[in-house]
């Protein structure tokens, strides 16, 4: 495993983290027992990985508590989050969900606690009126550091997360990325490396990867919508070039390599609920970059995309 700092946290955290929501949801979205999916995370972890990232939304901070008992603590970064309302929130709800979370963990503290899925329209709110409640539970030792989410899907121009990562009292910041959503590249990443802001990437590998009927649907779209050339379907598989000639072992592959080396990258987050997987996703990240000719194409190619492949958990319709 590599290991690198988290912004200017102090913290340092394997460059594969171990994400405990999305569709698996470390196998409870497919039925697995709860021994089953404190499995998966013990995998993770013997493994070097020692970036896990849960969340009330996702059920799992119980699972990922149980897990960790087996290990020394101060090996583990541990990241938990909570969606909060604006006008209808207030500190003292702030304050009782994190307090909550370190119960369903079994912790006495989390080294980041963010504010989930923040909407532009609700980010002065949070700023103003909840974090204040954040900061006094970092100064109580519950809370090592301040992070804040996007909410890709719905903010897929990233103008929440533009104005947070210039602002205090922000530290760590999680983030959609990918080879076809490419935003962060010129948005994100100069300001947060400049400003010291840890980065923890999403949406790293979705449907649009994974499942090739799915991925044809996608790019038929974006043609008919102008966003791509016609010419990009000629050929078959619209990404099948990153696979051509040994170039990645599969699309996710490189898909996982391609937002792991990144410049402004600190963790890319993986979830499954399958052992094996655990295993290929860690050597995907682990791989070296992909070949400079590939990156140049897919800049090219896709750079200038918004919001591609930042489908919600759930299933898949195809056509």
């Amino acid at each position: 495993m590599e290991y690198r700092s988290l912004g200017n946290t102090g913290l340092k955290v394997s460059v594969a983290g171990l994400g405990c929501g999305g569709n698996s949801r470390l196998g409870l979205g497919r039925g697995a027992s709860f021994d089953d999916c404190v499995a998966v995370v013990r995998t993770a972890v013997d493994l070097g990985v020692n970036f896990l990232d849960t969340a009330e939304a996702y059920g799992t901070e119980e699972i990922v508590g149980a897990a960790v008992r087996s290990y020394d603590r101060d090996r583990l970064v541990i990241s938990t989050k909570a969606i909060f309302k604006a006008d209808a929130d207030t500190s003292e709800t702030v304050t009782r969900r994190v307090e909550a979370a370190l119960k369903r963990l079994g912790l006495d503290y989390v080294d980041v606690f963010h504010f989930h899925a923040v909407h532009p329209n609700a980010y002065e709110y949070h700023r103003d009126v909840l974090a204040p409640a954040l900061a006094r539970l970092k100064e109580q030792g519950k809370v090592r550091h301040i992070g804040i989410t996007e909410t890709g899907p719905r903010d897929p121009e990233q103008k929440m997360l533009a104005r947070a990562i210039q602002e205090d009292p922000w530290e760590v910041a999680m983030l959609a990325y990918s080879l076809m959503n490419q935003g962060a590249r010129r948005a994100i990443f100069p300001v947060s490396q400049r400003r010291g802001v840890g980065t923890l990437l999403m949406f790293v590998v979705r449907n649009i990867f994974s499942n090739a009927s799915y991925r044809r649907d996608v790019f038929a779209k974006l043609v008919e919508q102008g966003q791509l050339d016609a010419s990009i379907l000629s050929d078959g598989d619209p990404l099948g070039f990153l696979v051509a000639d040994g170039v990645a072992a599969s699309i996710t592959d490189a898909a996982y390599r391609y937002a792991r080396h990144e410049q402004g990258v600190d963790v890319v987050l993986f979830g499954t609920g399958n052992k094996a997987h655990v295993q290929e996703n860690v050597d995907s990240i682990l791989r070296s970059p992909l070949p400079p000719p590939v990156i140049e194409r897919l800049h090219a190619l896709f750079g200038r995309l918004t919001g591609v492949g930042l489908d919600l958990p759930g299933p898949v319709k195809t056509s």
